[in-house]
């Protein structure tokens, strides 16, 4: 099924050196973008970590040191990065939890100012997950008949979650083809940060969703508890996470 589109949308895999949101560095991104009139644009770009890449995440996807050693590192390609991204909706697969914090994160490390508020997220693993539970590559078998060759390649992930999202608006019918609806559908929480450290409430008010202040507002815990900010900004949380707290600290003070 043709995706109806008001805007261009990327769908993008990424393998990395680890799954730490904070410390882990990006070793390939694959990104195909699809324009409303279902044109096609796919690419690949290897990336050096400037560290070493772990053996145990080099058994999954299959890219070692010396595979990388020669490739720019993320700060050299961020800017086409970037502008690759820039004005599209972001589909991926596990997306919403992974791909797109530790993406937002290499860019703000590469001092690109990122902000894909304006964007709609879909998480194709979300809808799988809602309907099935299953992964990756059972999704790909179950949705469209094919076996997933070169699983955990970034390439073959990501043309595969296209296809499998595109399978998954046939199937359901209660799916609608449009991306507002696929992202809400896809959003475990309405989020201030990507990586779910902090979300809204039904207020609009961004509450804190870890540790002793779970549940509370982020201005309360801020005012009553001196340093608490500068814990935060100290401490090893997700580069995007404390921009958020910074926010609220500034607007805070305008008021």
């Amino acid at each position: 099924m043709k995706l109806n589109l008001r805007n261009p949308i990327v769908f993008f895999d990424l393998e990395t050196t680890g799954i730490n949101i904070c410390t882990d560095r990006i070793v390939e991104i694959s990104y195909l973008r699809v324009y409303p009139n279902g044109r096609e644009e796919s690419k690949t770009i290897r990336i050096n970590p400037e560290c070493h890449i772990p053996e145990e995440a080099s058994a999954i996807h299959g890219i070692y040191d010396e595979d990388v050693a020669q490739c720019p590192t993320f700060k050299e390609v961020a800017k086409e990065i970037m502008q690759d991204i820039t004005g599209c909706d972001i589909a991926g697969y596990n997306s919403n939890k992974f791909d797109v914090p530790i993406l937002v994160e290499e860019l703000l490390r590469a001092n690109i100012d990122i902000d894909l508020k304006k964007r709609k997220f879909i998480d194709v693993q979300v809808i799988f997950h809602k309907m099935e539970q299953r992964t990756l590559s059972a999704a790909y078998k179950f949705y469209c008949g094919k076996t997933l060759e070169n699983a955990h390649s970034a390439n073959a992930d990501t043309a595969a979650t296209y296809e499998v999202l595109q399978a998954q608006l046939e199937r359901y019918p209660e799916l609608q083809n449009d991306v507002d609806f696929l992202s809400k559908f896809t959003t475990h929480s309405n989020n201030a940060d990507y990586a779910g450290r902090i979300i809204y409430n039904n207020n609009g008010q961004e509450v804190i969703n870890f540790g002793k202040y779970k549940g509370q507002i982020a201005e309360e815990v801020l005012k009553k508890d001196s340093g608490y900010y500068g814990w935060i900004m100290q401490s090893d949380f997700p580069l995007y996470t404390k921009k958020v707290f910074t926010a609220i600290m500034i607007r805070m003070k305008q008021l």
